[in-house]
């Protein structure tokens, strides 16, 4: 809103100053920072609500140090990180952009899911919470609308270079300083990381399938995306400050992508594709990584407030579409590792448990307990401690990620 209100004045009035509205990297600093101050502000008379309406944790005696006294802590936190994140993208994004309009409905999408999910936990006192299936279908709806949207939008393409003999025929009837060198494609290709020609269509990972129906294949694709990471984002949310830290990590490396790959400039530079319009989702992610960083405020050890479902659900979709966005998503792997552990450790040890069971007769683990971060809790390591290291690993495989730009 502010972006078209400075706009409006600067070009009707020349207002000074405001013309700085124009520049990304203004308004994502902005957004960054006007996210940190409400969920930093907002953030403590929102527990001071949750408190005196009882909406605390009903912890399950798991036998971890110290997890009895988390009894009561306010959850539904992820109510602060939603508002950090999308007051300042309508405050300072243009919401005519689809990449902008698409991470809205999913934050406020995934954000309903993971609120039902909390609010019959606390308030209809059922420890189960949403059905499993009921979750799964809103992952998948809200899936469906990112895949089709991304497959079939005017306004998501990529730029692609024109041939020599394309730009000299253009010349013919333009001058020669204005011969377009490069023209907006719709295209399904995304970036395959440590290789040479790091880019792969998705029309052409199943040769026996018609072209008419990539999309099929494209939307099985994100909806496996999207589901698994917000997935991966609400198991790795067991202990103070992870969640939040890590995803703030995995939000920073995100912007850094958009960036570069919005700007004609640096994508040409780094001989990586160039998405134009994406520019805009810097200002998603810097609201996104500002808000993480606030609730950390709060939820740092020992936490005062639980992001409960509400905020962990959409966390992990919407890195999710910004990595389907930026055409990063085969990188989620490296840049989710965290995630993907987390994820991994709990169907392994299921897996695992049924099929001693079945052969042998008595159920056997792999971890102490899952996910990973309660099996180093068990191990008697300070949940603290473990957050930490779980960060500076999530740093370290940040920068491995951005590394591939030019690692190949």
């Amino acid at each position: 809103m502010l972006y078209y209100f400075f706009t409006y004045i600067d070009q009707q009035f020349n207002f000074p100053g405001a013309g700085v509205f124009q520049y990304i990297s203004f308004r994502a600093g902005a957004a960054a920072v006007l996210s940190l101050l409400i969920t930093i502000t907002f953030g403590e008379k929102l527990i001071g609500f949750l408190r005196k309406k009882q909406v605390g944790e009903d912890i399950r005696d798991l036998g971890l140090d110290g997890q009895l006294q988390k009894k009561g802590t306010p959850t539904m936190g992820g109510l602060i990180i939603l508002g950090g994140i999308l007051i300042p993208t309508l405050l300072f994004a243009k919401l005519d952009n689809v990449y902008i309009l698409l991470l809205t409905l999913t934050t406020i999408g995934l954000g309903l899911i993971g609120f039902l999910d909390d609010y019959i936990k606390v308030f209809k006192k059922n420890k189960e919470g949403l059905a499993g299936r009921f979750k799964i279908v809103g992952q998948v709806t809200i899936g469906l609308i990112v895949g089709l949207t991304l497959y079939f939008n005017e306004g998501v393409v990529i730029g692609e270079k024109v041939t020599t003999e394309r730009a000299i025929e253009a010349s013919l009837t333009v001058p020669a300083d204005q011969a377009p060198t490069m023209k907006h494609v719709r295209s399904t290709k995304t970036t395959v990381p440590f290789v040479k020609n790091n880019e792969l269509d998705y029309s052409r990972i199943l040769p026996f399938v018609d072209e008419h129906y990539t999309w099929i294949v494209y939307c099985l694709v994100v909806v496996l995306i999207v589901t698994a990471v917000s997935n991966g984002a609400n198991i790795t949310d067991g202990i103070d400050g992870l969640a939040a830290g890590t995803c703030a990590i995995i939000g920073l490396t995100l912007a850094i992508f958009a960036y570069l790959s919005g700007r004609v400039d640096f994508s040409a530079y780094l001989n990586i594709m160039y998405i134009p319009n994406l520019g805009e989702l810097v200002i998603f992610c810097t609201a996104f990584v500002g808000a993480c960083l606030g609730f950390l405020w709060y939820n740092a050890f020992p936490a005062q407030v639980f992001m409960g479902d509400t905020g962990s659900l959409s966390l992990g979709g919407i890195i999710a579409v910004v990595a389907l966005a930026v055409r990063k998503e085969l990188m989620i792997p490296l840049l989710c590792g965290i995630l993907l552990v987390e994820n991994l450790s709990v169907i392994m040890q299921v897996s695992y448990f049924k099929y001693t069971r079945s052969k042998y007769g008595e159920g056997r683990r792999i971890f102490l307990m899952s996910p990973l971060h309660h099996h180093y809790q068990k191990k008697n390591i300070h949940e603290a401690k473990i957050v930490t290291r779980f960060w500076i690993v999530g740093i370290l495989l940040a920068i491995l990620t951005l590394a591939t730009l030019k690692l190949r």
